[in-house]
């Protein structure tokens, strides 16, 4: 499934961030990030009050030679890293909304962003709510790979997230700014052309702030995925897209008519790509792709989309997927 080079990178990697976890009596986490930031000074081994001992340290130079020997693409580093981070989880839990977006789902947001947008233009790409960043990742690089000039944004509060995410971006040289900050607060940034997320599912803590959203609930705690994604298309551009990867109950919960009272006001909903329900362990669990787009001079209410992908094992489906894709935008988009 992957090329020699990378199972033997994955186990120089595994080895190092396994003795860094050790010897610095830290999370799997915290290691991946020490780990990655040897790797980007030039593979040394940053040493602090004695930490890690010499012998450890001759340990990882050894490893780093060899890692260092093993010639990586951008996107190889990026499943790379994916893999040891897959691993990684499976030994120290990480809550629900931490875990890496799939790439079977990155690799649908990238083709659904080639049939929105050709390749002349150059691409501001806003995620909102990026974590460990997989998903903004896979996106640009992927792109890049399909030679369009993208550059991403990546807002996130956790700060143990956002540096994996940048070590990660600074690893593949991929052209991402990141935010350190809670993504409803007031934000810096220039408007871009479309925003994902993997948006994390919950209510938001601070009601005095969520009174400033239209899809905010009228009491208690309003649900933070429906801010973040209104929030998110405050920074696109008129007529530009969002695609959001949500609960596929999104439009049938308890606080669903702030939230469609904010789609009616502000953007056009335009469609939902429902995922396999293979992906999911629970009928609760399953989640779709909204596509939405800001309201501007250049766009009307389409047809709304609606699809459920079969699988994305079969190739035969994800054919199908696309030619009902195709023909939508064909008959619906300017």
């Amino acid at each position: 499934m992957f090329p020699e080079k990378i199972e033997k990178a994955f186990d120089l990697m595994e080895q190092a961030i396994q003795l860094l976890k050790g010897s610095l009596d830290t999370s799997f986490l915290d290691a991946y990030i020490e780990n990655g930031e040897n790797i980007l000074d030039s593979y040394q081994v940053r040493v602090l009050d004695g930490v890690p001992d010499e012998q450890t340290v001759q340990q990882l130079e050894a490893l780093y030679q060899q890692l260092q020997a093993i010639e990586l693409t951008p996107e190889e580093i990026r499943r790379l890293s994916q893999l040891i981070l897959l691993k990684g989880s499976k030994t120290e839990v990480l809550q629900a909304n931490h875990q890496l977006t799939p790439d079977s789902i990155g690799f649908l947001f990238v083709y659904l962003i080639e049939q929105l947008f050709n390749s002349k233009q150059e691409l501001k790409i806003l995620d909102i709510a990026s974590g460990m960043g997989n998903l903004l990742l896979t996106v640009l690089l992927n792109l890049n790979l399909a030679d369009y000039q993208a550059q991403g944004i990546g807002v996130d509060i956790d700060d143990t997230l956002l540096a994996v995410s940048a070590t990660n971006n600074e690893w593949t040289n991929a052209a991402i700014q990141l935010f350190h900050q809670d993504g409803l607060q007031d934000l810096l940034i220039e408007p871009v052309d479309i925003a994902i997320s993997d948006l994390p599912i919950g209510y938001y803590p601070n009601d005095e702030k969520a009174q400033g959203f239209d899809s905010a609930a009228e009491t208690g705690h309003s649900y933070a995925h429906h801010l973040l994604m209104e929030q998110a298309m405050k920074f696109v551009k008129p007529d530009g897209y969002g695609l959001f990867l949500v609960p596929s109950n999104i439009l049938e919960t308890e606080q669903s008519e702030f939230f469609k009272n904010w789609l009616q006001k502000n953007v056009y909903l335009q469609g939902m790509i429902q995922l396999p329900d293979e992906l999911f362990k629970s009928e609760q669990s399953r989640k779709s792709i909204l596509f939405v787009q800001n309201k501007g001079e250049a766009s009307t209410q389409a047809e709304v989309l609606v699809a459920k992908l079969g699988s994305l094992k079969d190739p035969a489906k994800i054919t199908q997927f696309f030619q009902q894709f195709e023909a939508w935008k064909s008959s619906n988009l300017k």
